[in-house]
């Protein structure tokens, strides 16, 4: 099991506004950031829920892109309003949602591409 997950980013603040928006239908908010005076090289947000910051995005090496990070949704409707905020934030469509029952028969998705060409999914695996 993963305790986090870390994204590097080419825009600080540009990624942060898209996350705060896009993450916000999934109850998933900054709840800790780290200034490149306490790191020594990097500012750095912990996204998460009750304290926990299990999502980062920070400046530091260069960004690839390319890579995948899945957020699970409580319901169907959250994972509609994450494609809607995320898309309001300037995030790109990369699958609007619904069911993908190649996966299996209940999951229901929807992907955009955040800022840096990272693919950013909200997933909800419950029958509604």
């Amino acid at each position: 099991m993963l305790d986090h997950v870390g994204l590097a980013v080419a825009d600080y603040e540009k990624a942060k506004a898209f996350y705060e928006k896009a993450l916000k239908p999934l109850g998933i908010g900054v709840v800790m950031e780290v200034t490149p005076e306490q790191t020594g090289n990097v500012a750095a947000a912990g996204f998460g829920d009750e304290q926990k910051p299990y999502f980062w995005i920070g400046t530091g090496d260069k960004p690839k892109g390319g890579q995948h990070v899945a957020f699970v949704a409580a319901s169907r409707k959250a994972v509609d309003d994450f494609y809607a905020e995320a898309l309001a934030a300037g995030g790109r469509d990369n699958g609007g949602p619904g069911l993908r029952p190649h996966y299996h028969p209940d999951y229901y998705g929807a992907f955009v591409f955040d800022p840096d060409d990272n693919n950013i999914e909200a997933v909800c695996h419950r029958a509604e």
